[in-house]
């Protein structure tokens, strides 16, 4: 194709998914006890080591991609003669859109043909992966950039995100939980079940006493929200930081009551950057199905 689909790292899909979907993407990057690193989907720093020194008390910190980051990423492409349809995490995570776009504005001068498109995923982790990987799918049926534009403006908010963790203390220190919220809950065994909403921004929906019943609901969200319920045909994403085993019980269930979906569930680690925020032990779904409205 004469364009180029491309997101950010945040994606959270792995780098061999990309290069066989030819989706480029851009690095954020993260810090550990002091230390920088690109999130580059685990290459740097696998995952299984970024959690563990998590859980062993690392500090973790994130910076968005710069506006010099981007001119030179999206420059890169128009310089040979490619378009490009460029979507950012969230901007209700993130402020890496105003970033983006400034980078764009400074690139129209320069490229008055090329076309540089930056949109809004409001999508994050593996639900936003399930977008771009949308996109390839669209784009490889022989949609024109300008159509896969109108496309993803017009269907973004049907790709649903649910997800729960099993350890308060990294909301905590993120601050959407209080601390005395989190002591509590923690001592309950509080897995609280959130999702992203129509703006973007992570929503805590219900406090659950539990893994098995926090599980149960999440799945329940799938079988209500799904296109289609129960006859769900599409893809189906989960990814995990570091809980391999509860991803698992989830996708097990998943295929014990949708027996329609696109292929297996697949499950994939939560990157750096999200990680960074939830901690170990968070556990997400991604799926197709109703318009986000709230």
């Amino acid at each position: 194709m004469d364009y180029i689909i491309s997101c950010c790292s945040t994606a959270d899909l792995t780098a061999e998914h990309f290069k066989k979907r030819d989706i480029s993407y851009i690095c954020f990057h993260f810090n550990v006890d002091g230390k920088d690193y690109p999130d580059d989907l685990g290459i740097s720093y696998p995952f299984k080591d970024f959690y563990s020194d998590m859980a062993k008390g690392a500090v973790t910190r994130t910076s968005q991609v710069s506006v010099g980051e981007y001119v030179d990423y999206f420059e890169s492409f128009l310089k040979q003669g490619k378009d490009v349809l460029h979507l950012t995490l969230s901007s209700g995570i993130s402020g890496t859109l105003n970033s983006a776009t400034i980078a764009r504005d400074q690139l129209r001068d320069k490229y008055p043909d090329r076309k540089l498109y930056v949109v809004d995923s409001l999508a994050a982790s593996a639900g936003y992966g399930l977008l771009m990987n949308r996109l390839a799918d669209l784009r490889d049926g022989g949609m024109s950039i300008d159509e896969l534009y109108e496309w993803v403006i017009a269907h973004r908010l049907e790709c649903q995100h649910w997800f729960f963790v099993t350890d308060l203390k990294y909301l905590v220190r993120g601050g959407r939980v209080s601390k005395a919220a989190g002591a509590i809950g923690n001592v309950l065994n509080i897995c609280p079940l959130m999702n992203v909403d129509y703006q973007g921004k992570l929503i805590v929906r219900s406090k659950i006493r539990g893994f098995s019943a926090v599980m149960k609901a999440q799945v329940a969200k799938m079988e209500e929200l799904a296109e289609g319920g129960l006859d769900y045909s599409g893809d189906c994403y989960i990814s995990c930081s570091d809980c391999y085993d509860k991803a698992g019980a989830v996708r097990d269930l998943i295929e014990s009551k949708f027996h329609n979906l696109k292929g297996k569930v697949e499950i994939v680690s939560i990157g750096t950057t999200i990680g960074s925020h939830t901690g170990p032990g968070t556990v997400a779904l991604f799926f197709w199905g109703k318009k986000r409205i709230d």
